[in-house]
């Protein structure tokens, strides 16, 4: 555990989250610095949240830089994620920016100008687990089941949660505002971010449409049926609702009226033949995955794990029994004891103990039907 006179480097993003994290480390009586981290930003939002995160500073009196990673940042979280989609897959950039970027390029530089720790807004739990030489250090779910943010940090080595601290992890949200509120903190009301943080308010496929061109092709159903076109595959996820599609539905009565259609889901694509299949309503057996085939596996303990888990394959769904284990070339198997809905490959599937300790996760790289 840090002691009083640690100095903290707090990634500060310009929101009430990392605001109350340097806050708290203040008032523990650590050197605390705040560190806004500048990346590639396409609708100008970076320069109003800099300015938050100056004005948190200020009003708790610590020290604040700015410092410029937007060119690491195209090239490690923006450029993984155009390739992603352009290959078909739906790569997760949350997931690559704390790899690469907060506990990558931000906790080696902190390092090296002399910060004990860095620090930051997420909502996890760090713990201490073991003693001697079984010492460890644990990421839990955070206090605040509705914010938790563990999916997203499933990357992180012991080395890096050995300089890491998150203050807020043991605070729900409420409690959250109401400690900036006190303090008066200029973030105290702001509103969260949503979406992918890089793009602010543009939709993940208009931006993609710069780098990768408009292709139509055919939607089908599961039943082979030809029901419209699509602007390219790549542009779609496992699971997608709201289509930007053409829809050519069989007309009935003398009204000629689109007959009644359930909801559309994107239940697989082929970016080769650049085709979409789509199931009719949510509970279409298409849209169900029993097994998903991992890789890039990191193991937080360090150490491999093979057993029953509780496991998640998205951001925020109920966590489901499943059964992990090794299939060698370093692939591992998850095997869900019930079927699981919206399996995207690319995405990350998170595990945990069965006393909610994470024990790490990985890449999705296939997933069996039913």
């Amino acid at each position: 555990m840090p002691s009083k006179s640690s100095t903290v480097f707090v990634g500060m993003s310009g929101g009430v989250d990392s605001s109350v994290a340097a806050l708290l480390l203040k008032k523990r009586g650590h050197r605390v610095v705040g560190i806004f981290m500048r990346s590639y930003n396409i609708d100008g939002c970076a320069e109003r949240d800099a300015e938050d995160a100056r004005r948190v500073a200020e009003r708790i009196g610590i020290p604040f830089y700015v410092w410029d990673f937007e060119e690491e940042y195209m090239q490690r979280v923006v450029q993984y994620m155009i390739e992603g989609y352009r290959t078909g897959i739906t790569p997760n950039p949350d997931v690559m920016c704390n790899r690469e970027i907060k506990f990558g390029l931000f906790l080696e530089k902190a390092l090296a100008m002399g910060a004990d720790y860095v620090a930051t807004g997420h909502y996890v739990t760090l713990r201490n687990m073991g003693a001697g030489a079984k010492a460890r250090l644990a990421l839990f779910a955070a206090e605040d089941t509705n914010k938790d943010q563990s999916y997203f940090l499933w990357t992180l080595t012991q080395a890096q949660l050995a300089r890491s601290l998150f203050p807020i992890g043991s605070h729900k949200k409420p409690e959250v505002r109401e400690i900036a509120r006190r303090a008066g903190l200029p973030t105290a009301e702001k509103k969260d971010s949503q979406g992918i943080c890089f793009l602010g308010q543009v939709s993940i496929s208009d931006f993609l449409r710069n780098y990768i061109p408009e292709q139509r092709g055919a939607i089908l159903t599961t039943r082979g049926e030809r029901i419209g076109e699509h602007k390219g595959a790549f542009f779609y996820t496992i699971g997608q609702r709201h289509l930007d599609a053409d829809f050519t539905f069989p007309k009935t009565g003398a009204t000629g009226i689109p007959a009644a259609r359930k909801p559309f889901y994107v239940a697989a694509k082929d970016v080769a033949a650049n085709t979409i299949i789509v199931a009719e309503g949510g509970d279409d057996p298409a849209l169900f995955r029993t097994e998903v085939r991992l890789v890039q596996v990191n193991f937080i303990g360090g150490k491999e794990y093979e057993g029953r888990v509780m496991a998640r394959v998205r951001y925020r769904q109920p966590l489901a029994e499943a059964m992990l284990r090794s299939i060698g070339e370093g692939c591992h198997l998850l095997s869900f004891a019930s079927p699981q809905k919206f399996v995207a490959e690319g995405q990350s599937a998170v595990f945990y103990g069965p006393k909610g300790e994470m024990l790490g996760g990985g890449v999705i790289a296939a997933a069996a039907a039913l």
